[in-house]
């Protein structure tokens, strides 16, 4: 009886909430703006060596709890499943929504059943994704939410995003009104069929999405700590009082022209998706290609790589959304692409420069944000600096910076030009 008095009054403001908000870009009026998102993926064993998820094997009699972190409050909240990659339709038996406590931990307070067009199962059709109803979750930047998802039939392969940098839990059996942690013995370094989630808030000017590959989307980074270089842009737009939300849109490993079963569609097939179908756009701030240009098949031109951030440019500019370019970072000592520790791919850094000088001189992007000069070595130009690659005090990849790297990334972005 309670959880239904609950849900018929989660309803009721549900349903006085959804008619007055617009979903996109370019409204006026109260409106959405995404506070949090992941880049989806198709189910594989991960692209990291060594690496396991829960991707393929999915789900059955199963909650699994993500945390995620928001980037603006909002009145009310609202979350998306994804089914992209899914084969079959993909049945939600329940979910909720609440504010993070310790690892698994849920404050109970908090705790709020999510509902889809009013039921609190639904089914997603393969290949597609969901919102839910408004949550009347009143929440603050920077929150930790903890959404609990439950399946009680087979779910198939899983749509997912591969490297979360954030740990998720699952547990066996219905534990979404569950606060404590203690069903959640398993662990994963990713997320499942969670994409999104929104805050509604008048005072919200927009949203900046970030789209890039695994530097944006925080390979190396601490996990649970939040410290990708998204978090961080966050953390600086919030200080100043300057009224947006930040979404990760990064794939490890994508590349601009060429899609890949570990590493996601390339950039120009997945950015309706990850950034222009985005509710509240304003700003994306592009990086890519690094992978384009380290990959040994097929082997591309920096004129291929300007070429596709110029359609990336040209998207964006079609509705309306500023366009930022971010400089490709050096990677000189990286011992995939310098695997005897001497020889360097002289090629492969001409290209990158060749790149680099385009973003910042050309004047098509509308602003630039120079994260090379921000992280590369005084004393050579193609190395990254020595403190930016320390991990417990261990020797890094030269590739992926550490959380101090990711601070200088968000530091080298001009608030102003978002």
């Amino acid at each position: 009886m309670r959880l239904t008095k609950t849900l018929a009054a989660l309803a009721t403001a549900a349903a006085l909430i959804a008619p007055a908000v617009p979903a996109h870009a370019g409204t006026t009026g109260p409106r959405w703006s995404g506070a949090w998102s992941a880049a989806v993926q198709q189910p594989s064993p991960g692209g990291l060596p060594g690496s396991s998820n829960w991707s393929q094997a999915g789900f059955q009699r199963q909650s699994v709890r993500q945390v995620v972190r928001v980037t603006g409050a909002g009145v009310a909240v609202r979350i998306k499943i994804s089914n992209l990659y899914g084969t079959a339709p993909l049945t939600v038996s329940g979910a909720t929504v609440a504010k993070a406590a310790a690892e698994a931990a849920i404050r109970p307070a908090t705790l709020r059943p999510v509902t889809f067009s009013l039921r609190t199962s639904t089914v997603v059709p393969a290949g597609r994704e969901l919102l839910s109803d408004p949550i009347p979750l009143p929440v603050q930047a920077l929150d930790r939410l903890a959404v609990t998802l439950y399946f009680k039939g087979a779910t198939g392969p899983a749509t997912f995003h591969d490297i979360s940098s954030a740990t998720s839990y699952r547990a066996s059996g219905d534990h979404r009104f569950d606060p404590r942690a203690t069903a959640f013995t398993d662990t994963s370094q990713s997320w499942y069929f969670l994409s999104g989630v929104d805050v509604l808030n008048p005072a919200t000017r927009g949203t900046v999405v970030t789209f890039g590959d695994s530097v944006t989307d925080g390979t190396g980074s601490t996990p649970d700590a939040d410290n990708r270089y998204p978090d961080q842009l966050a953390e600086r737009l919030i200080a100043a009082g300057k009224p947006l939300t930040v979404l990760n849109s990064g794939i490890s490993g994508n590349r601009i022209l060429t899609d890949d079963p570990l590493f996601g569609e390339r950039a120009l097939a997945r950015f309706q998706r990850d950034v222009l179908d985005k509710p509240g756009v304003r700003t994306v701030i592009v990086m890519e290609g690094i992978n384009d240009i380290t990959y040994p098949a097929p082997p591309v031109t920096a004129q291929q790589i300007i070429a596709g951030h110029r359609e990336l440019i040209r998207l964006a500019h079609a509705r309306g959304i500023r366009a930022v370019g971010g400089t490709i970072m050096p990677f000189k000592g990286n011992p995939w692409l310098y695997p005897d520790g001497t020889a360097e791919p002289f090629a492969l850094e001409q290209i990158r420069d060749q790149v680099n000088a385009w973003i910042r001189t050309s004047g098509e992007y509308d602003a630039v944000a120079d994260f090379e000069r921000a992280l590369l070595s005084p004393t050579d130009p193609d190395r990254l600096r020595p403190e930016f690659n320390v991990r417990d005090g261990q020797e890094g990849d030269w590739l992926h910076p550490n959380d101090a790297g990711l601070n200088a990334m968000a530091e080298a972005i001009d608030l102003n030009a978002l």
